[in-house]
């Protein structure tokens, strides 16, 4: 015991004295001594005892070689996360949210009063109300002493307190703040389920659902589970939503591009996906899987039941796995378009045995839950080898936010008829999907009213994903600033205006065309203000860079 206090002494003194004398010797190499006796007398110096010399000899190692490099640079970073962008929160977003810095404290001193944020799919943060039986069942289930309290029933609906009670009896120990299953809560998994059978017509297996932190982790995972070397590629659409691209250069694969059709609506051509396919496989490309985006982020197309049916055979023909992104099944506009999904249009076709995974989540739809992270991902045609391979990917994580889990079972099982809640809810879900609609119109046109600019209808999702005309002089101006044409628009419309778009180099696009994507979510009442401003900025901007 005394040995191990005294060499702790020992280290103690060390650390202090090397200290001062790195200072010291620091002060001394840096200044000019004129005498040689002040050069050799070290007097001055503190003397160290000979069993701490080896400490100060390593110490002056490290602190020489540390001085030189950083321990972490951009050099020895991960070169996979180099290579990765997520155009969505990029260069634009950090321009806006210096913007919105100088606004707060100098308010007045830029040509407009207010950043309006159109660049990302966040309902809430741009004033879309929660939906009420969604809140109640999760403020219930959070705090269970609630139940207990007799003012309760005054201000809880009926159904809302039952389900809470049901929920909570499915959880460990009743909390929200316990782990689950890596899979999620199983009798949240029998209510997903029963949710996807009502929807479809066809049986769901609870064991085929893995609960996760929103849609992402599920891309993310299945990613990871595909992708060997840079030898494996995914098909994806383009434009695409840059998930996909950046959780494939993250894993280390080769991204496949197929291009959408903007001639006809977005669509999804298969003879563009056997060209694309062709092409990778000559260059040594194993392709392992199809991206298809159902309604289509950044686009907003609804796919044909037809169009899928001529997918689902061409992943069955070239032994593809295919990965449904179903985020926004809830948000269709056109009349004329009603979602179906991939798993419905397998079965009916009577293929059970192709692989597809299907991803849902609560952060789109009418419910706008981005913050809780809930979703879940149906993984079916898969042999009981490799579903055992998901399950210990999920495992590693633990399990999924509760909070997230409870909101995904309610949005696939929602108040029916007879419930109190009932009607408050439906009147909500329609209040927002009506406007949403509203709203997508109301910019459409504006688009389409631009000179040099044309737009897609919005069939569905959350976006418009405008094709402008560019002039010379700006292509020209862009390239001198080192930025894409596109982004060169953006970045000057959000210093002009305020409005945040996303520039269509983040989601691809056919060479020599330039986008930008633009969310419907801003308020009805923002609108207005959001078509006044561009039209303005463009007609000046167009007038700068014209002849």
């Amino acid at each position: 015991m005394r040995k191990f206090v005294g060499e702790r002494a020992k280290r103690l003194i060390a650390n202090n004295t090397i200290a001062s004398v790195v200072k010291l010797n620091q002060y001394q190499t840096s200044s000019t001594l004129s005498s040689s006796n002040n050069c050799c007398n070290r007097s001055h110096l503190p003397r160290l005892p000979s069993s701490l010399n080896s400490h100060l000899r390593c110490y002056s190692v490290m602190a020489s070689k540390g001085s030189k490099t950083a321990p972490v640079t951009l050099e020895t970073l991960n070169p996979k996360v180099l290579e990765c962008e997520y155009a969505v929160r990029g260069e634009i977003v950090s321009i806006a949210q210096k913007l919105q810095q100088d606004l707060q404290t100098n308010p007045g001193s830029k040509p407009f009063n207010e950043i309006l944020y159109c660049n990302i799919g966040n309902p809430q943060a741009l004033g879309q109300k929660p939906i009420t039986f969604f809140r109640e069942v999760l403020a219930l289930c959070d705090n269970p002493s609630l139940l207990d309290k007799r003012e309760t029933n005054g201000l809880f609906s009926s159904d809302s307190i039952a389900r809470a009670i049901m929920v909570l009896d499915q959880m460990p120990g009743r909390a929200t703040g316990a782990y689950s299953h890596s899979q999620g809560i199983k009798g949240l998994r029998d209510t997903i389920a029963a949710g996807i059978k009502a929807r479809d017509g066809y049986p769901a297996d609870p064991d085929d659902i893995f609960l996760t932190d929103g849609a992402s982790p599920g891309v993310h995972m299945m990613m990871q589970l595909l992708i060997r070397s840079e030898k494996d590629g995914i098909l994806c659409p383009i434009p695409q939503y840059p998930l996909y691209s950046a959780s494939i250069a993250l894993h280390g694969g080769t991204l496949v591009r197929y291009y959408l059709d903007e001639a006809t609506g977005w669509g999804l051509e298969v003879s563009e996906l056997k060209k694309q396919l062709e092409a990778a496989r000559q260059k040594g490309i194993t392709v392992r899987a199809l991206v298809a985006i159902n309604p289509g982020n950044p686009t907003g197309q609804v796919l044909a039941e037809e169009n899928q049916r001529q997918i689902v055979e061409f992943c069955k023909k070239e032994g593809l796995v295919l990965l449904a992104d179903e985020v926004y099944q809830e948000n269709i506009y056109a009349a004329d378009k009603k979602f179906n999904s991939f798993k419905k249009i397998c079965r009916s076709m009577g293929y059970g045995d192709i692989p597809l995974v299907s991803f849902q989540s609560v952060s789109k739809g009418y419910h706008g839950e981005c913050g809780k992270r809930g979703g879940y991902m149906e993984v079916t045609g898969f042999s009981t080898e490799v579903r055992q391979q998901f399950y210990k990917l999920a495992s590693v994580n633990l399990c999924s936010n509760i909070s997230g889990q409870i909101l995904a079972s309610l949005v696939m099982s929602p108040p029916k008829v007879g419930d109190e809640s009932y009607d408050s809810y439906f009147s909500e879900r329609d209040g927002i999907l009506k406007s949403l609609a509203r709203r997508a119109k109301k910019l459409e046109d504006a688009f389409n009213s631009l000179e040099g600019v044309t737009c897609n209808k919005a069939e569905g999702a959350m976006y418009l994903f405008p094709r402008i005309q560019l002039p010379n002089k700006a292509i020209k101006a862009a390239e001198e600033a080192k930025k894409a044409a596109d982004a060169y628009y953006a970045i000057r419309l959000l210093n002009s205006t305020g409005i945040v778009v996303v520039p269509g180099t983040g989601f691809g696009q056919v060479p020599g065309t330039w986008h930008f994507r633009c969310t419907i979510l801003p308020q009805e009442d923002k609108i207005p203000a959001i078509v006044s401003r561009l039209t303005d900025f463009h007609k000046k901007f167009m007038n700068e860079f014209r002849g």
